[in-house]
């Protein structure tokens, strides 16, 4: 019997959601393009992230960086020389695997924060072979993750630049001459939407591990004596999460249900800052429909955590036969990349302290993400198999605001002018609405075809309409249909979209 993951892979290729890139030349593993609905309900996604972190807030400006940097950006920034990936190659075969990935499948054990040292201890102690051909396993050695290309006719070391990881070091170059050309001063932040891109060993679980993906960064700069000095509001504190810390997993016990009023107070998390974008960010999933029981937050152990990191909270979410995986992430970055890039680049990148009349280097704290990462857990999270008289029917229960069609409109018949009418109620509705056209096919097949892709309203046109003016509105999740004036569906699923609680 198939999985649910499964389940939710085969409907994204079904429906169109997600294919394979160059399908017709042999998938290049780690490369997906978003299709129809798939890129719709993406837009979506990325929409509400930069409405929720930037459009509605003062004290955060966007940007659009380049996707290329120089080398000399990279060695500052530390990535040239840490940002790797334990690789080990069969002496046979010479298939090449992630050593903690291959030692966790075969152990069946958690090796989160090992150094590669351990890694090829366990290997060697185990005896570990080749899932492939069973050879010999070689040693554990760094694979830099970076794509790495030239500018230019010539190709030199001078010449030599690299795909973005991360959309964070465009920020930190840039940031002083942000700051000062949107006159913002700290506290604020810096945030970007944008490709970035990773030479994965091995990619795999379909959109989770991906060599091109899109990420959503904030960089948040605040003055290294105030990260206290931050004032949670209400609707915060009283978001309630699991919590892992690392003590409990180092003690190997359970997460414990608790809001980020008790963090604070318990000073679980190191900063208030650092606590308040952490709250910020459960809060944007839980808004977008992810529900509460499918997230946690987890404490990065010491042996875990980047080379730039004083402290890092992953909000993780149950990806159900693949256990809990990273969604998004919040570090305390500290004042390490911009002294790096200002030691490297012999440019001033301190800031002026009015108050003090003191020149002063921010820290900085990051909230991380994949919008691919989100886009499948919001799928997972919403998939449901009903039954029905035909055996059973997929369900995704997306939130109203992000899914790819919010009303689909249906002509009873086509004949006796409802096709017609049903193009009017169409046209008028579109002008407000995500919408889609339907008329092939019984009700209940057109019904079945929304539900499967997510869409929350569908509106049918039939006789009564003709003659009174009235349309029926069916609600996705709970089955019930209304009937309602034409003039007044637009208000109703509006209060509708308003009142929306996730299932």
């Amino acid at each position: 019997m198939a999985s649910s993951m499964e389940k939710v892979v085969n409907l994204c290729s079904r429906r169109g959601f997600v294919l394979a890139s160059a399908d017709a030349y042999g998938q290049l593993a780690g490369f997906f393009e978003y299709a129809g609905y798939g890129a719709h309900l993406k837009r979506n996604v990325e929409h509400s992230w930069w409405d929720c972190f930037v459009k509605h807030r003062e004290d955060v400006v966007g940007v659009d960086g380049a996707l290329l940097l120089p080398r000399a950006v990279w060695k500052a920034s530390g990535h040239l020389d840490a940002f790797n990936d334990p690789l080990v190659s069969c002496v046979k075969c010479r298939s090449r695997f992630r050593a903690d990935h291959l030692v966790e499948e075969e152990l069946k054990i958690s090796v989160e924060g090992l150094p590669m040292e351990k890694l090829g201890e366990l290997i060697k102690e185990h005896k570990l072979r080749c899932p492939k051909c069973k050879g010999e396993l070689g040693e554990a050695k760094p694979f830099n993750l970076m794509f790495k290309t030239y500018a230019g006719a010539v190709a030199d070391e001078a010449s030599e630049i690299y795909l973005r990881p991360e959309t964070a070091q465009n920020i930190f170059t840039d940031y002083k001459t942000v700051s000062l050309a949107s006159r913002k001063q700290v506290p604020f932040g810096i945030a970007q939407l944008g490709r970035a891109f990773r030479n994965e060993i091995a990619p795999r679980n379909f959109l989770f591990r991906v060599r091109e993906f899109t990420q959503m960064e904030v960089e948040y700069f605040v003055h290294p004596d105030k990260l206290n000095e931050c004032t949670l509001p209400e609707s915060l504190l009283s978001v309630e999460i699991a919590v892992l810390t690392a003590e409990a997993q180092e003690k190997k016990s359970e997460a414990a249900i608790i809001s980020f009023a008790d963090m604070i107070d318990k000073k679980i998390i190191g900063t208030k800052w650092h606590a308040y974008w952490l709250a910020e960010c459960v809060s944007w999933l839980q808004s977008i429909g992810l529900k509460n029981k499918s997230m946690r937050l987890r404490q990065h152990v010491s042996g875990e955590l980047s080379h730039y990191s004083r402290e890092t909270w992953d909000v993780e979410f149950n990806y159900g036969e693949w256990g809990w995986k990273e969604l998004l992430g919040v570090a305390n970055r500290g004042d390490y990349d911009v002294t790096q890039h200002a030691k490297a680049s012999g440019k001033d990148m301190s800031l002026f302290d009015e108050a003090s009349k003191q020149k002063f280097v921010p820290v900085v704290i990051e909230p991380s993400g994949g919008i691919d990462r989100v886009f499948l857990a919001l799928l997972v999270d919403a998939f449901e198999e009903k039954p029905d008289k035909e055996g059973v029917r997929n369900v995704l229960h997306l939130h109203p605001e992000i899914a790819p069609v919010t009303v689909a409109v249906f002509p009873l018949m086509k004949k006796d002018g409802l096709a017609e009418k049903g193009r009017a109620v169409f046209e008028e509705l579109r002008k407000h609405f995500a919408c889609e056209y339907d008329e092939s096919g019984s009700i209940g097949r057109r019904y079945a075809r929304q539900d499967e892709v997510g869409t929350p309203y569908c509106v049918t046109v039939d006789y009564d309409t003709l003659t009174d003016g009235t349309v029926t509105v069916r609600d996705r999740d709970s089955g019930k249909q209304v009937r309602f004036p034409i003039e007044q569906v637009e208000q109703l699923i509006r209060n509708s979209m308003r009142e929306f609680t996730n299932v």
